[in-house]
């Protein structure tokens, strides 16, 4: 299974026994939406509802920092999404926040995971079948390991941010980036890591929400000034969008960690560096 299938892909796997969709779609705070009740109305047959404010450490005071294993072994096996199986993961977030999905499960080590290129507004455009209403999904065992593959902590970027050797890379917007507008959490404020480099995370998208080809996602890394043969970690405002540059790597064949904490953590150290402007 390659880590990006179509819409097509999906509607002819849909009844294959070991195939599971997940609805990952997730929105931030400010925002006046209820991702569970969006997926009650409306979501592929079959899918479940993968709940990433669920899905996260909720004893931290980071928004979304990742689980301990045990839950996340927990909620994944009442979801059905075990081992054995093969999971697409799709959204209807303008955040594309499958992708975040698709960054935690591999973190904890399932691999066969794979992100519906268009989402949920692609299925729906071309006239296919929706479900409704909540879903009992079958329990089934997930081995998993230890979290840590492809995230980076504070320290870790603490020693990017002062050496160099890693390029940090921002996917939150240029206002954000740039301090001029407000962080939606309190407690942070604006500005980014010095010497960051910003790629919104939109500029991997074609207009219809659909991942651009690979040759184009090359040149959206070097039109922002991206050495693709040298390291790279991607941090945004709560370890989401940062999940897209992730992703967007890995159709290149490289792989990016995220920063878990991201600015939530480093806009609200009083010790970290700052700095505002593009």
């Amino acid at each position: 299974m390659t880590p990006l299938v179509s819409t097509q892909w999906l509607a002819d796997a849909l009844d294959a026994r070991d195939v599971r969709v997940a609805d990952a779609s997730w929105y931030l705070p400010t925002e006046a939406r209820d991702a569970r009740a969006d997926f009650e109305v409306a979501h592929i047959p079959g899918a479940v509802f993968l709940d990433l404010a669920d899905l996260a450490n909720t004893t931290s005071d980071l928004p979304m920092m990742l689980p301990p294993p045990e839950k996340f072994a927990s909620r994944m096996t009442k979801l059905g999404l075990g081992d054995g199986t093969r999971i697409i993961l799709y959204d209807d977030s303008p955040h594309h926040t499958a992708a975040r999905g698709w960054a935690m499960l591999r973190s904890f080590g399932v691999s066969d995971v794979a992100l519906l290129d268009g989402g949920l507004a692609k299925w729906r455009a071309e006239g296919r079948p929706i479900a409704q209403g909540p879903i009992e999904a079958k329990p089934r065992h997930v081995t998993v390991r230890a979290r840590g593959a492809g995230i980076a902590d504070l320290a870790d970027m603490k020693a990017a941010q002062a050496t160099r050797d890693t390029q940090i890379v921002d996917a939150r917007s240029p206002g954000r980036f740039a301090g001029a507008e407000a962080e939606p959490r309190p407690g942070v404020v604006p500005g980014h890591i010095p010497g960051a480099i910003n790629l919104h995370y939109a500029t991997f998208f074609n207009t219809d929400g659909t991942w651009k080809e690979v040759d184009q996602l090359a040149s959206v890394f070097v039109d922002a000034g991206i050495d693709l043969d040298r390291p790279l970690v991607a941090t945004c405002g709560s370890g989401v969008t940062a999940a897209v540059i992730a992703f967007a790597a890995h159709l290149l064949g490289q792989t990016v960690p995220i920063y878990d904490g991201s600015w939530a953590e480093w806009g609200s150290d009083p010790t970290t560096p700052k700095e505002t402007g593009p």
